[in-house]
């Protein structure tokens, strides 16, 4: 069995979907940081390219190897919503949205990504990066540090849901989901999602 352990990362200090851009995360809550640092385990961990996931990777890691970034672990790109808030995102492209967030299955925003296409950009970074590394070291377990969406395909794929169920799911700034895969990859098991720490 393979433990995933992932972390979504501290909150950003900018508005709007935060998306590809590379936004801050605010690490000022140190306490939550530590209890966060002291519930994981001592397991490699993983990141996105972007610096949210990276500050925050850096500031929970200890004595965990941190292993280069991931670029198949980036956040969504919402193409021409980045940046926007949901009621200017509405106001742009009223039909758009609503379809998007009704059924984020079907439908992506203006030359962002569709939901499938994240969920193979997410499986194919398992299979070509997490994984192969994870063998290489000779261990069971990772912490990944990403973002909402991401994690938000991962408990669709472990817990049965559809795209708009999971997205639905609350997964707070500093949350932890576990998913546990079955040996042969081929299956997976959601334990507990947005467990707040």
């Amino acid at each position: 069995m393979i433990r995933l352990w992932w972390v979504r990362h501290a909150p950003v200090t900018s508005r709007g979907l935060a998306g590809r851009r590379d936004v801050p995360a605010d690490l000022s809550d140190r306490a939550a940081l530590e209890r966060l640092a002291r519930f994981l385990p001592a397991a490699p961990v993983f990141t996105s390219p972007l610096l949210r996931t990276r500050t925050t990777a850096a500031a929970i890691a200890g004595a965990r190897p941190v292993l280069p970034p991931v670029a198949g672990l980036r956040e969504f790109d919402f193409g021409a919503w980045e940046g926007l808030t949901p009621a200017e995102i509405s106001a742009r492209d009223p039909a758009l949205s609503r379809r998007f967030w009704s059924d984020p299955a079907s439908a992506a925003p203006p030359g962002g990504e569709s939901w499938a296409e994240v969920v193979a950009r997410v499986d194919a970074a398992l299979a070509e990066r997490v994984l192969p590394a994870l063998r290489r070291q000779g261990v069971g377990e990772a912490v990944l540090v990403s973002h909402f969406g991401v994690i938000a395909t991962r408990i669709a794929q472990a817990g049965g849901l559809s795209a708009r169920a999971a997205l639905a799911h609350p997964i707070p700034h500093l949350s932890v989901t576990r998913i546990d895969l079955a040996p042969d990859e081929r299956g997976s098991r959601l334990v507990f999602a947005a467990r707040c720490v």
